[in-house]
């Protein structure tokens, strides 16, 4: 089986694969979160910036602070997002560079199943807020609904059953409700939710679809980017085979990501900062 090679880092190769995508499934996660307008705000794992954007647009925030520990990602982010009230950094999720009881929310947005340690993760950003306040993360349910890579790791799993190993539906168990809800719990959250967020991922034909696995960033774009030429286009040939391409030849998909949330305890039971703040 070819090795494949997972880079986050390029933010124009990542937009059309996922992060138009991000944007779209980040609004359903603020209608649900429902934070009061001049919140204080932490995105962590920010990326190229998705949520940030979203939430500026429609929560009315006092501040924003993104972390993400891709350079390359906290670059494009602060040439996209230029207000004011938005600072981005780079900085690991497991030791958050940001001091405790600051936030009013914090929200990791399809980051936690890529973290070494989700729990630390978890720790550091009910450390990050403040009593009352809210934490959130969200994660595409890869094994399911989120379509778009499901069509193509069922065909690449059909060609070469080795590659199952690197399907992200199985890497990520903890991708899934009962999981994840499980995870948020351990961190000793109240009041501790999940539900599904549901998104359309329409693409134009079926080239809108498939060029950006082209682009080599995360696990399925780095699978086919490590295939040789004659591979890569007996896949390419499998998934169009399989998609619900319709007559116009537009491509009606969905995308599914599971969400939690919860309440940092009012009893501050956190430890104090270890953050470089």
């Amino acid at each position: 089986m070819t090795e494949a090679k997972e880079r986050w880092a390029a933010g124009d190769r990542y937009e059309p694969y996922v992060g138009r995508w991000s944007r779209k499934v980040a609004v359903e996660l603020l209608d649900w979160l429902r934070v009061p307008p001049g919140a204080t705000w932490l995105d962590v794992g920010c990326g190229t910036g998705a949520l940030s954007s979203q939430i500026l647009e429609r929560e009315r925030p006092s501040a924003i602070v993104g972390v993400d520990p891709s350079a390359e990602f906290i670059a494009h982010a602060r040439s996209r997002v230029g207000d004011a009230r938005v600072s981005f950094q780079v900085g690991d999720a497991q030791a958050l560079p940001v001091e405790s009881a600051r936030f009013d929310a914090a929200a990791a947005a399809l980051v936690l199943n890529f973290v070494p340690r989700p729990e630390a993760a978890m720790a550091q950003m009910v450390r990050a807020v403040k009593p009352g306040g809210t934490v959130a993360a969200y994660v595409w349910d890869y094994a399911g609904k989120m379509e778009l890579m499901r069509f193509f790791w069922d065909a690449a799993v059909a060609l070469d059953p080795a590659v199952a190993e690197l399907d992200e539906g199985r890497r990520f168990p903890m991708c899934r409700p009962d999981a994840l809800k499980a995870l948020f719990d351990g961190a000793g959250l109240d009041a501790v939710e999940v539900r599904s967020l549901d998104i359309a991922t329409p693409f134009r034909d079926f080239d809108d679809y498939w060029t950006p696995f082209l682009g080599g960033q995360g696990p399925a774009p780095g699978y086919a980017m490590s295939l040789d030429e004659g591979a890569r286009v007996a896949l390419r040939e499998r998934i169009r085979e399989a998609l619900p391409i319709r007559a116009d030849r537009g491509i009606d998909l969905m995308a599914r990501a599971w969400a939690a949330k919860g309440t940092v305890s009012q009893a501050d039971r956190r430890p104090a900062s270890n953050a470089a703040a």
